[in-house]
């Protein structure tokens, strides 16, 4: 291994899981830790460098993890830590790297911290949170709304202040700009990674910091299209974002440094979101990678939306490493939302190829290999905080949070023993693990086949990517590197499309979604091809 050797994470494929919902070991209807471990096996023969937990810290549970009680405690419902040390080790065991979730905006009402913040005006950690005087009306101090709606202020009388909230009320916002607590936030780091966690996945990163000044945010001018939330009627540009969550995140990555290996990547959503992941991965100072939400809310795939979001990312130096996902816990299942009159199982195929194709590190959301739609909630059985406030006219994230089939002939589907947390998907029953294990042709094992292609190759893994002139249906790009060439085509329209390349045959082809034959494009197609040069990875640490 020289000096030049890459690190682990850049190209990496990382499967995300919602512990929740993965597996229950423990017959109570909720995912635990040891049902992971368990099943780890399963997750790395698909060939994923890394697994992402969702949060399994202490917690009420109001926002499910992500209103954190205790930063270094396992909440019981997912087990001990020690639970949590067996997972890691297994993992390491089997060649798996461990992503946790870190969520540093806010905390849960119920975590010590505000306890004591909201006890008095003058105790020690008095100022760790967002708290401000009412306006001479009594009314909150500034027009801030929260995500999931409603002002962003909540009055609490033993304080006679307003405190800050992004998200629920249940979380009240951390004064991140505070010094002391940045440090808190250090040590919380070096808790895990000394246990042996391998990366962090923080959440809602631009919404750690708030302008101090208070200032009123601009109202969005109307672009036409349906605003749920008062929150959408502004421009966040006092709220979130603010000029020093860089600097900020400078300083996490020295505590980083201080380890060997480690991963960090940074979630970012809203209008500018393109702009924000470039500043926080900016050079080598600070954090790794970042996603936004390019395609997770995207209503449709299109050559367009593809070529418009990757572009954004060139090869160059300082530039930022992209990580790209199609699906996630946030976001409805993608099946469901593109594979509109075309065969769900070929639309699958097509977008698994084309994701491992991408420039960049890739998340696969646990399912995804399945082809999973998203399950359709009733109202009386959501559990999505976001959804019940905004019923009907915000989807529920709980149909992308169903419980993982794991068995078809399970009353369960292989879940747990008893009723879980979230209704079985009545579809997923004949997309269960034991189903496709069985098939050789299934999509489960189509995931391994395309996941190693990825794997094997440079090109695709950590090499550049060149656009193509093509008809607007169609996607295509060339990955090199060194000499490995590859060539990656998809028709993501819903018509057949015949097209060549120039010196078309110098291309062999490798391994094709949907009948692709002499240049002939089916709707819901892809094909890879290469020429020239070994396939052989370069170094990696």
């Amino acid at each position: 291994m020289t000096d030049t050797a890459l690190p682990w994470w850049r190209g990496a494929t990382i499967y995300q899981i919602y512990p929740r919902s993965f597996a229950d070991s423990n017959g109570d209807g909720i995912g635990d830790l040891a049902g992971i471990t368990a099943h780890l096996p399963y997750v790395a023969s698909l060939g994923v460098d890394a697994i992402w937990l969702s949060p399994f810290f202490k917690s009420p549970m109001r926002d499910f993890g992500y209103d954190v009680s205790d930063y270094c405690d396992v909440d019981p419902i997912f087990g001990t830590l020690a639970d949590f040390d067996t997972l890691v080790a297994r993992a390491h065991e089997l060649g798996l790297r461990i992503v946790i979730d870190q969520v540093w905006a806010h905390t849960s009402e119920e975590h010590g911290w505000f306890i004591e913040s909201r006890s008095s005006r003058d105790n020690p950690k008095a100022d760790w949170y967002v708290w401000a005087d009412p306006k001479p009306d009594g009314s909150p101090p500034n027009n801030w709304q929260s995500v999931f709606g409603g002002p962003a202020w909540t009055w609490d009388a033993r304080r006679g202040q307003y405190y800050m909230h992004q998200f629920l009320r249940e979380q009240p916002q951390l004064h991140l700009h505070k010094a002391e607590v940045q440090e808190r936030v250090f040590d919380i780091i070096r808790f895990w990674l000394d246990r042996g966690v391998d990366g962090f996945r923080i959440d809602a990163i631009n919404h750690s910091m708030h302008d101090p000044q208070l200032r009123d945010n601009p109202p969005a001018p109307d672009n036409g299209k349906v605003r749920t939330r008062p929150f959408d009627f502004q421009i966040r540009k006092y709220s979130q974002s603010h000029p020093d969550i860089p600097l900020f995140l400078e300083r996490v990555r020295q505590v980083f440094d201080e380890y060997d290996n480690r991963f960090t990547v940074a979630e970012v959503g809203g209008d500018d979101s393109d702009k924000e992941m470039k500043a926080f991965t900016q050079g080598n100072r600070r954090l790794n990678t970042a996603y936004g939400f390019d395609f997770l809310y995207a209503p449709e795939l299109t050559a367009s939306v593809l070529r418009t979001a990757l572009v954004k990312w060139p090869a160059e130096k300082d530039a930022g490493w992209p990580s790209w996902a199609f699906e996630n816990h946030d976001a409805p299942r993608a099946v469901s939302r593109w594979a509109k009159g075309v065969d769900p199982d070929a639309y699958c195929r097509m977008k698994m190829l084309l994701l491992a194709c991408l420039r960049g590190n890739i998340f696969l959301y646990y399912g995804e290999e399945l082809g999973l739609p998203q399950v359709d909630i009733p109202f009386e059985d959501l559990q999505d905080p976001e959804a019940i406030a905004n019923w009907p006219l915000t989807l529920s994230r709980d149909g992308a949070r169903t419980p993982m089939p794991w068995r078809s002939d399970a009353p369960y589907l292989g879940f747990s023993d008893t009723r879980p947390w979230l209704p079985i998907g009545d579809a997923h029953r004949a997309l269960a693990v034991n189903v496709q294990e069985a098939q050789p042709q299934s999509l489960l094992h189509w995931t391994r086949k395309v996941l190693a292609l990825r794997n094997g190759s440079a090109a695709l893994r950590v090499g550049s990517i060149d656009f193509l002139d093509a008809p607007k249906e169609l996607l295509a790009f060339e990955r090199g590197h060194e000499d490995e060439r590859m060539l990656c085509v998809f028709n993501l329209g819903d018509k057949a499309v015949t097209w060549m390349p120039r010196a078309a045959e110098r291309w062999q082809p490798l391994l094709a979604a949907g009948a692709v034959e002499a240049w002939h494009f089916p709707p819901a197609s892809g094909i890879t091809f290469r020429t020239g040069g070994a396939s052989g990875l370069p170094s990696q640490k």
